[in-house]
């Protein structure tokens, strides 16, 4: 394997990320990463000469979006039709954070 990345690049690159990595940790992060580089070596041997850059796989796809429109929409009844629980025209749901009472 092609050492790519040294122990002190390694360090390097966590201290400017902000991740504590222990020296154990720095070994194996460096063999890591240098395997993960080296298994990207294939890649170079495309010929790539005269192919453009894309920026996008379908090319010059602009706005896939709909355009805006009001239209009618449920009713509240509808809306809250199959809800298990509802109360004051609301869904009522369980409360995750445990302030809540049982719903």
């Amino acid at each position: 394997m092609t050492q790519h990345l040294t122990e002190s690049d390694v360090r390097g690159i966590a201290e400017y990320t902000r991740i504590g990595l222990s020296a154990e940790e720095v070994g194996r992060m460096t063999v890591d990463l240098n395997a993960i580089i080296d298994s990207l070596a294939p890649i170079t041997e495309y010929d790539l000469e005269g192919v453009e850059p894309t920026f996008h796989p379908i090319g010059d796809l602009s706005n896939v979006m709909r355009d805006d429109e009001v239209r009618e929409s449920f009713s509240q009844e509808t809306a809250l039709g199959n809800a298990p629980k509802q109360q004051d025209g609301c869904f009522l749901i369980p409360s995750i954070l445990g302030e809540g009472g049982d719903c």
